[in-house]
């Protein structure tokens, strides 16, 4: 048995939810959905926020770091730290990276202009909430990692942690085709919507095996094994929007944000998916291999 995740599974449940976390997890980070249980997923997108690109390092004193530490992805294609807002007050501190895309097609400005918005807002709202709060402490940590490069792919994955004695992450990936400067969603890649059967029954199968080779050490929200309490909650099934990323080998993972299809202590939850299991319903094979 894995001794850390028993510990860390034994520590989830013994632990109640603080209210201060609750209501900034229920404020901030929510999803939709059928039943009372909620998950965290990325924060909304807020309006457009144009003026940022070219006011944005003199609005705040917080702001530093502007378009420092620039990784090459591609010939056409780079991602860069737009802008960083920053604090540490007492026992509050905040760490927010914005990203841009480089690229000239109105779907990388769109998207440039979703995450300036998105970061300001997390920004605005973190000093909302620590101004309400009478004690204790908080942190926000946000920023992306580049999980593919090829020549073709660009894949990243922006998150936020929001820390209140015990935390809560969100990741969400991005993937780009480099050469049309183009966003490629989930339903692009297959023909029709089969897709997202095969994918729940493969994943359902998978985690549930994971839960019975580890004895339960390993928890997630799917039913079938003595190791599942459905009071925690069950897994619905993805949906076209679902969270998702390609490998540098043209593999397609999904990925799942925590509390999502796991109890907290799992953290984010990833699962790749065989390609040959897909490759009826496949629109090709040009990105997933």
């Amino acid at each position: 048995m894995h001794k850390k995740l028993k510990d860390l599974k034994d520590q989830y449940k013994a632990i109640s939810i603080p209210k201060e976390l609750e209501m900034i997890v229920e404020k901030n980070l929510q999803r939709p959905q059928k039943k009372k249980r909620k998950w965290p997923i990325f924060l909304a997108s807020a309006a457009a926020a144009t003026l940022l690109f070219t006011a944005g390092l003199n609005t705040s004193p917080t702001m530093a770091k502007s378009l420092a530490d620039v990784p090459i992805i591609g010939p056409v294609v780079k991602v860069l730290t737009f802008t960083e807002y920053e604090m540490v007050k007492d026992k509050y501190s905040a760490d927010i990276k914005v990203p841009q895309i480089s690229g000239s097609s109105s779907e990388i400005q769109a998207l440039n202009e979703k995450y300036a918005a998105e970061g300001k807002e997390l920004y605005e709202q973190f000093k909302t909430e620590i101004a309400e709060m009478e004690a204790g402490n908080m942190a926000v940590n946000s920023g992306y990692i580049v999980q593919t490069d090829t020549d073709e792919l660009l894949s990243f994955g922006r998150y936020v942690e929001v820390t209140v004695v015990s935390s809560s992450t969100v990741m969400k990936y991005t993937t780009i085709d480099k050469k049309s400067e183009t966003v490629i969603t989930l339903p692009s890649l297959f023909k029709d919507d089969r897709y997202i059967e095969i994918i729940n029954t493969y994943i359902e199968d998978h985690l549930r095996n994971r839960m019975i080779d580890t004895k339960g050490d390993e928890m997630y929200w799917i039913g079938g094994t003595e190791y599942h309490d459905a009071s925690m909650g069950v897994f619905e099934g993805i949906t076209p929007e679902q969270n998702f990323y390609i490998t540098d080998a043209g593999k397609l993972v999904m990925s799942f944000n925590d509390y999502e299809i796991a109890p907290g202590f799992m953290g984010v939850v990833t699962v790749e998916i065989p390609t040959e299991l897909l490759q009826d319903v496949l629109m090709s094979n040009q990105y997933i291999k």
